[in-house]
């Protein structure tokens, strides 16, 4: 994969509470959440212990693995610091899988689109108050985004032995494009308006253009893109660029390397 992120505190808060990274094996967005304790800390750290030691494809089951050891982590550092209790993040990645497939992992709301052939379409669905009241009927799609509780959301990771993650195994398509992002833009930016932002652009340039879209839609929220670009290439390529790039909360803490806790 060919990746490329954007962070941004955005100009409604203090902390940058979203996390991502990128890597040639893959890309992640999390998103710390608001109103716990240390949010900034639950996707910095989940980040990075996804992040680590990381080097080429995977499987679902080692990705599960993966995630679970990250989320565990969250748990250390609670136990470690019980004023961190009840901190949580939100988490979507994009992995290349020893099938030559992509593995889509997701709880909460952050997203994850595809753009193939032109068209984007939404792969996630948000873990919400406000998409469960979309199924049953009681809202309609085009109101969720106003929705006064769509910040609500209904799963996360915080440690938990019942936190769970969706993972789901998609065609890799040369030329397919992944975009990761936090609800800092996908609560701002009209799905058709990211789609424009996303299409025919390098991968940073459709990173930073979809964040300044949200900037300029007046985004209370930080807001994070992340970009990545199927290519075809043998997986034991990746091993010659091992290191993931950190991004926002992930680059602000751990400047000095990652510890686990």
């Amino acid at each position: 994969m060919q990746s490329a992120a954007v962070s941004d505190t955005g100009t409604h808060r203090s902390v940058n509470q979203d996390a991502a990274f990128t890597a040639p094996w893959g890309g992640a967005v999390a998103d710390g959440v608001g109103g716990g304790p240390a949010g900034d800390l639950a996707s910095a750290a989940f980040v990075h212990r996804l992040a680590a030691g990381r080097v080429g494809t995977v499987d679902p089951e080692t990705l599960v693995v993966s995630v679970r050891a990250a989320n565990w982590d969250l748990r250390a550092h609670v136990e470690r610091d019980p004023s961190l209790s009840g901190m949580a993040t939100t988490f979507t990645g994009v992995f290349v899988s020893e099938r030559d497939t992509v593995l889509l992992a997701h709880t909460g709301d952050s997203r994850a689109y595809l753009l193939r052939d032109g068209v984007l379409t939404q792969q996630t669905r948000d873990d919400s108050y406000v998409q469960a009241l979309v199924d049953r009927g009681l809202v309609r799609e085009q109101d969720a985004a106003s929705h006064p509780r769509r910040n609500l959301i209904t799963a996360s990771l915080s440690g938990g032995e019942r936190d769970r993650v969706v993972v789901a195994e998609h065609e890799a398509r040369t030329g397919d494009r992944w975009v990761l992002c936090s609800d800092g833009l996908s609560d701002y930016v009209p799905h058709e308006d990211i789609a424009g932002a996303v299409a025919h652009r390098s991968a940073p340039e459709a990173a930073a253009g979809a964040v300044a879209l949200a900037l300029e839609a007046g985004t209370r929220d930080n807001v994070t893109v992340v970009v990545c670009d199927v290519e075809r290439g043998a997986p034991e390529s990746f091993s010659a660029h091992p290191d993931a790039s950190f991004y926002g909360a992930a680059a602000a803490r751990f400047t000095e390397g990652f510890e686990s806790a």
